[in-house]
């Protein structure tokens, strides 16, 4: 079983880090938050700065807040490309830009490194459940050496394409999701505008056409007013802010996802960035006067 490296021991990488080492799996962990990198300790990891799980890992997972943190975590001092020999692979799990995804591929690819871009999807409890869906770009012979983590983290996994498709794929993910929160949201402001129970509506519709994955996630936690964070507006955020930089490259007119971007940035003015997307609604809600909430 080859050694595994972990850097980025957040509300994603950290679960998933657990599930590997629940699987066996000899692992190596960094992450800033010293308390998360303790923890991982606790459960059978060892600790380690980039550049030493580079040099002591064969595969080494990464999944940070964006792109620059990559590009920092891997080339920058004490980064991971200082410790890594050929033949070594690194997969990238965050959320980034395409071109970004591959100028890690093409500075790894130099070294005799290989790498993939394997975002996911799922959220928070499918980390925690090792559920996740994983959309890779790549070298088919990298993906596959890299199957049998995928198959302890998550349910699915599926190679795109050449470097950068798996980042394109999670980026059209983000679209959808996130324009079906607020798609979700700006409805049932208008269904309790009107004076309609938010939870009887949810039941009537969501066996129906406009019943989805978001639907069924989202409105519970919406009408208890838990906007703990399974994917930060913060994250989201940056995410949709890729899109657009992503889209415009190629020339290619994103009006609703440009309108959603001004929607979280309105969100982050007021201080919600921290917040489960789920709490998109709260724009909308500031719109209408009024809460979408279980009735007294």
């Amino acid at each position: 079983m080859e050694k595994a490296g972990f850097i980025g021991l957040g509300i994603m990488g950290r679960p998933m880090a657990e599930n590997l080492l629940k699987s066996g799996m000899p692992l190596m962990v960094y992450d800033i938050n010293q308390d998360a990198v303790a923890q991982l300790v606790s459960l059978g990891a060892e600790p380690g700065n980039p550049e030493e799980i580079g040099a002591a890992c064969e595969v080494i997972f990464t999944i940070l807040p964006n792109g620059a943190i990559v590009q920092d975590v891997l080339f920058g001092e004490n980064g991971a490309a200082k410790g890594l020999a050929e033949g070594k692979i690194v997969c990238d799990c965050s959320s980034v830009t395409p071109a970004e995804s591959r100028n890690c591929y093409e500075r790894l690819e130099k070294m005799g490194v290989g790498f993939v871009d394997a975002p996911v999807s799922g959220g928070e409890p499918g980390a925690v459940n090792g559920t996740l869906a994983f959309m890779a770009g790549g070298r088919e012979e990298d993906f596959n050496r890299l199957r049998p983590f995928f198959d302890i983290m998550g349910a699915s996994a599926l190679l795109i394409g050449e470097s950068g498709s798996g980042s394109v794929t999670k980026l059209a993910n983000q679209v959808i999701v996130n324009l079906t929160i607020a798609a979700v949201s700006e409805a049932f402001v208008l269904a309790v505008k009107a004076g309609a129970d938010p939870v009887k509506v949810f039941e009537a519709i969501k066996g129906g056409l406009a019943g989805s994955a978001v639907l069924n996630a989202k409105i519970p936690m919406i009408v208890e007013r838990n906007f703990k964070p399974g994917g930060k507006i913060s994250i989201n955020h940056k995410d949709i802010k890729n899109v657009l930089a992503t889209a415009h490259d190629m020339d290619v007119p994103m009006p609703f996802s440009s309108q959603l971007f001004e929607v979280m940035q309105a969100l982050k003015v007021s201080g919600h960035m921290d917040e489960d997307h789920g709490g998109i609604v709260q724009y909308f809600e500031q719109l209408a006067g009024v809460e979408v909430k279980k009735a007294d």
